[in-house]
């Protein structure tokens, strides 16, 4: 099968919608299938208002019109809301040619967060935009139930995974923090991802936490929590194929996020042996809930204390049941393919 994915989020990019899209493409490849991406890579692009690493599309109708006819696909799949997106979607719905669509970040909490438009608003176009697609991936039940109480019809799961070969508990660590630090008395609290303000990493900063804190990744808010939390380690963007001797390096890793849909980063840390400490919401909800490899508790520092007392192993045993390739199989049957005359 030759499938299409439209994508705002590619390369150079580093984040959980670029390392699904690409996961899952390699190992839809390796099954056989022909997957091509449409990114802002062969457009004109400008920088993403307040978040200028992201590049979007300038005017991509009509070479979204024209990869599509040449590619012939069997199945399109539309990954992001943003300008690709819109016009993959006008493109398909002009033209009678049946969709997917993936519901892959909380757009409407991240538009706020930076800008007084009300929620209800926002949702009202994901509604309309999602609602001509034959089905919507959403990565957990819980996220699922919260589209589904604002109009939403035609969501269906598809979870996310972990490389197990490549995120282990065994393996170097990164930078001067190793097993010398990993005592009670000094543990080393560590989060990874996007420095932004939707991440609510002042949760983690603002916590009153024996040991190091440290915070691996790169974005609009780095240089400013910098300057004003000095006692925290900031190591600035990291190659993804590099995180691991990061995560190996935690004693706890906290996630301060309430708006992620899923958090990749959940299950990477997991996989490392590192146990997980995050507030009682969709996403870590769903991956931790109460089977043990963390803590969640609305005292984030409360569920960090907790979670500092997980053993290792438990947290690595509960990461082995998320597979990539099961979550590829799943993307491929919730295709819609395109009838051929």
């Amino acid at each position: 099968m030759r499938v299409v994915i439209v994508t705002d989020a590619a390369p150079p990019q580093v984040n959980g919608v670029v390392v699904t899209l690409t996961t899952v493409a390699a190992e839809l490849t390796a099954l056989g299938h022909d997957i091509r991406f449409i990114t802002p890579a062969t457009f004109r692009t400008v920088a993403c208002p307040t978040y200028p690493e992201i590049r979007l599309a300038l005017f991509p109708g009509g070479g979204v019109r024209r990869a599509i006819d040449a590619l012939t696909p069997d199945a399109v799949h539309i990954a992001t809301e943003g300008p690709l997106g819109i016009a993959a979607r006008r493109y398909c719905v002009r033209h009678g040619i049946p969709f997917t669509t993936a519901y892959h970040t909380r757009f409407p909490e991240y538009v706020r967060a930076r800008a007084p438009i009300p929620k209800a608003m926002t949702y009202a176009w994901l509604r309309r935009f999602h609602g001509r697609a034959q089905r919507v991936m959403v990565p957990t039940p819980s996220i699922s139930g919260e589209l589904a109480a604002r109009g939403f019809s035609n969501c269906v799961i598809w979870p996310r995974g972990v490389n197990l070969e490549r995120f282990t508990p065994d393996g170097p660590q990164a930078g001067p923090v190793g097993q010398a630090t990993r005592d009670k008395a000094a543990p080393v609290s560590m989060y990874i991802g996007r420095v932004a303000v939707e991440k609510n990493i002042r949760a983690f900063l603002d916590l009153d936490l024996p040991g190091q804190k440290w915070v691996v990744g790169g974005g609009p808010d780095l240089e400013r929590l910098r300057r004003q939390y000095p006692d925290v380690h900031f190591t600035g963007p990291q190659a993804h194929a590099d995180l691991p001797a990061y995560y190996r390096a935690a004693d706890v890793f906290v996630f301060p996020s309430r708006t992620d849909t899923f958090g990749l980063v959940l299950l990477e840390a997991l996989a490392c042996g590192v146990p997980v400490a995050a507030f009682p919401v969709a996403g870590p909800m769903d991956v931790i809930g109460t089977s043990g490899p963390g803590a969640l508790d609305q005292d984030l520092r409360a569920a960090v204390l907790r979670a500092l007392q997980v053993p290792r192993a438990v947290a690595r045993a509960h990461a082995l049941q998320y597979s990539w390739s099961q979550v590829a199989r799943l993307f491929l049957g919730y295709l819609a393919p395109i009838a051929r005359l």
